[in-house]
């Protein structure tokens, strides 16, 4: 007869079907939220509500290759849209849920080795590599942020969103003035095109420099799954100091794949908090996207978290 675990007991409150809140599985374990959250964290390295969602969403994956539909998946899920659960898909996996066949892997990266494993039953695998914590949080942090100031400039008024607010600034030298929320958005999402085409080895995608907020929302939602799939591999098999030889400028040059990231994490958290200001000028409001705030929302924590 074993004793008790208490850790199971837990993993099975996260992902009990009838569970969908930090509440409804602290209230199921017979513990506080606060203390339900704490615990798991602790003791998986992965908040309560961030394993529900990463476990479901492998657990979709497999479901997809057995032959389920996007909507069944997306409804078993837990997602109350197919585009929500779409979007998600895309961003945790780097593909669409369209594109899921038989054999392809549903694992996504986890700190704890905690994972679905078919049909029913979790699998915790010991030698499992996880990408440094802060590194996957800031590239996490920065596309996120990104798509939410995408999605707050498609609210503004085309004058506001192009108006020259800032005459002369010049982020980087080779793209030019960038002088209006429009150019600031698009020259930093055709950065990261810019710099996944050169790792991937691919040509430039095709650019709008006039885009509107809808178009670099659509280029933005193309480019930023295959960028942090493209990171993790490049953490995955430790190649941080492999150098990019970029044939893409004129003349070629090389690059540590190290800097490559910092560099683009630098100028993009520039960018995001110009557009900020920009936008506050206009007369829209944004948050102060504050990386703390995003986390928490991320791993679902509520206000007895924090205490």
């Amino acid at each position: 007869m074993t004793g008790r675990d208490r850790l199971r007991e837990l993993l099975d409150a996260v992902l009990d079907e009838d569970n969908r809140t930090l509440g409804e599985m602290a209230r199921d374990a017979f513990v506080s939220p606060y203390h339900f959250n704490r615990t798991l964290s602790r003791a998986a390295g992965e908040a309560p509500v961030a394993m529900r969602r990463r476990v479901l969403l492998e657990r979709a994956a497999w479901r997809l290759a057995q032959g389920r539909s996007v909507t069944e998946a997306a409804w078993e899920a837990g997602y109350e849209s197919v585009e929500g659960f779409g979007r998600a898909f895309l961003r945790a996996f780097g593909r669409p849920p369209s594109s899921v066949e038989e054999g392809t892997g549903h694992w996504l990266p986890a700190p704890n080795g905690i994972h679905f494993h078919p049909p029913t039953s979790l699998w915790v695998s010991a030698t499992e590599h996880t990408m440094n914590p802060l590194t996957e949080q800031l590239v996490a942090h920065d596309l996120d942020d990104t798509r939410y100031l995408l999605e707050r400039a498609k609210g503004l008024p085309e004058e506001e969103f192009r108006a020259r607010r800032l005459p002369g600034l010049t982020v980087q030298e080779w793209f030019g003035p960038e002088e209006s929320v429009q150019a600031l958005l698009e020259h930093h999402v055709h950065s990261l095109e810019s710099w996944l085409a050169s790792i991937e080895g691919r040509d430039l995608p095709d650019r709008d420099p006039e885009a509107g907020a809808a178009a670099l929302l659509e280029r933005h939602d193309a480019v930023a799954p295959r960028w942090l799939a493209a990171v993790r591999d490049i953490d995955r098999r430790g190649g941080w100091d492999d150098r990019l030889i970029d044939a893409l400028c004129d003349p070629p040059e090389s690059f540590l794949l190290s800097g490559v990231v910092a560099h683009v994490l630098t100028y993009a958290a520039h960018r995001r908090q110009l557009v900020r200001h920009l936008m506050r000028t206009a007369g829209c409001p944004v948050d102060a996207g504050d990386p703390i705030t995003w986390l928490r929302t991320r791993r679902g924590e509520t206000s007895d978290g924090d205490a």
